[in-house]
């Protein structure tokens, strides 16, 4: 039962099914997701693990970035979420203006003006 009740508590959360709808249109790091929904870098990380742990999304170290994208090949119940996810992204306007947001967000310029 839990491989279905976690990743639905995980969806439970307006940031992290936003976090979604924005790796919906690229891998992201920590950084750009906190510039586009405006939260601290904390608040973003612990969504981003909440969102690793149910299996919705993995990371990839790349250089001084942290990646992260939607898992490729996740569990059969979250498979079927992300699908809902997806569908979303594609016909919400929270989630299309979202993602054009992202579109805009240059990391290089963000990451550069934090201090590590």
């Amino acid at each position: 039962m839990e491989t279905l009740l976690n990743p639905l508590k995980a969806l439970g959360d307006e940031s992290r099914l936003c976090i979604l709808w924005m790796l919906e249109e690229r891998y992201l790091c920590v950084c750009e997701i906190q510039e586009a929904l405006g939260l601290a870098q904390s608040t973003v990380s612990r969504h981003l693990m909440l969102l690793e742990e149910a299996g919705f999304v993995i990371s990839e170290k790349a250089g001084q970035w942290k990646n992260y994208r939607l898992n490729p090949s996740p569990a059969p119940a979250v498979h079927g979420l992300l699908a809902l996810v997806r569908l979303c992204a594609l016909t919400e306007p929270e989630a299309l203006a979202l993602r054009e947001r992202v579109k805009t967000i240059n990391r290089e310029n963000l990451c550069g003006k934090r201090v590590a």
